[in-house]
């Protein structure tokens, strides 16, 4: 008999017919990223002592209410690095190990940053939006190049010394400030993201979610950033004060911001969507055809490991 599996994010039709050759599966993605719980808590009411395994991610997580009312389960896995939402003190109490994909989606997460960065920097969607109305290069003021200046990493994670190495094919000097002091990697170590932050021309957030980095961005971080910086954010919306990000962008105390992850998501950041120097995407740094199959093989790989009694991959917490 297979293990009943709950499924709480979305999943390709493809990927959940791999899913369910090894697990019967009860499909039912929270809508909303984690705002509408419904569609999890129908299912955890329906059929909770026989869910074994959950399968979620950063943002929807697993509250410790949810863990309480599923007292078969064994396992809680993430797609994605992130696990925030996770009541990790709530799985310890029950024994409960929790893991997550990391290692999956690096590459292209720091594509991603690299990507918006230099859109930010050469403003790409603004000539974009403007070839197709007549203009030209002579119209308006030459942007700033990118190539051997200034990068600072706030969390030197994979994700982070991915960026890094991306940022050194351009001639970045690389700074960074982390958890973990890393004088292995050779980059320049600061005690604070307040002083990385005066020390570059382009701030990359790329450290985990929760209560110890909310609004880390804040007034203070921009300001030492300066009119020639830019803010780039691929890592959680909550580490980012919005508002202070868009009075910073508007009286021109910082050059751009470049955010595939925001406040509120899905909804769109309200107060920069009129701003021409806020570059937006939807969170979609980590999502590629390649990222997401590693990440649901990573996802079969422990929970085989798990069955098998064996250690776990990649486990958190």
């Amino acid at each position: 008999m297979k293990p009943v599996l709950l499924v709480l994010v979305f999943l390709s039709e493809e990927h959940r017919a791999l899913v369910a050759e090894r697990f019967e599966m009860i499909y039912a993605p929270n809508e909303g990223l984690g705002k509408d719980r419904s569609n999890g808590a129908a299912q955890i009411a329906a059929h909770g002592p026989r869910i074994r395994v959950v399968l979620t991610n950063g943002t929807n997580g697993l509250l410790a209410e949810e863990i309480a009312a599923l007292p078969g389960l064994e396992l809680i896995c993430t797609v994605g690095v992130g696990y925030e939402n996770v009541d990790l003190a709530a799985a310890r109490a029950r024994g409960i190990p929790v893991c997550n994909a990391a290692g999956t989606n690096d590459a292209a997460v720091a594509d991603h940053a690299m990507a918006i960065l230099l859109a930010a920097i050469r403003r790409v969607p603004f000539l974009n939006a403007g070839v197709r109305t007549g203009l030209w290069r002579d119209d308006i003021p030459r942007p700033p190049h990118v190539s051997g200046r200034r990068m600072g990493i706030f969390g030197l994670g994979a994700i982070g010394k991915q960026i890094a190495r991306r940022a050194q094919g351009f001639d970045m000097e690389i700074g960074y400030h982390s958890r973990t002091r890393r004088d292995e990697s050779g980059f320049q170590w600061f005690d604070d993201i307040l002083s990385l932050a005066r020390w570059c021309d382009f701030l990359v957030i790329a450290a985990p979610g929760g209560s110890q980095t909310y609004h880390v961005v804040d007034g203070r971080v921009l300001e030492a950033l300066g009119p020639e910086g830019v803010l780039v954010n691929i890592a959680r919306g909550t580490l980012v004060d919005t508002q202070a990000v868009a009075d910073a962008l508007r009286e021109r105390r910082i050059w751009a911001a470049a955010l595939d992850v925001y406040e509120g998501e899905p909804t769109p950041p309200a107060p920069l969507l009129a701003l021409e120097n806020a570059v937006l995407t939807p969170h979609i740094g980590g999502i590629s055809g390649q990222a997401i199959h590693a990440s649901v093989l990573r996802f079969l790989q422990n929970a085989q490991l798990h069955f098998e009694g064996r250690p776990l991959a990649t486990p958190v917490g």
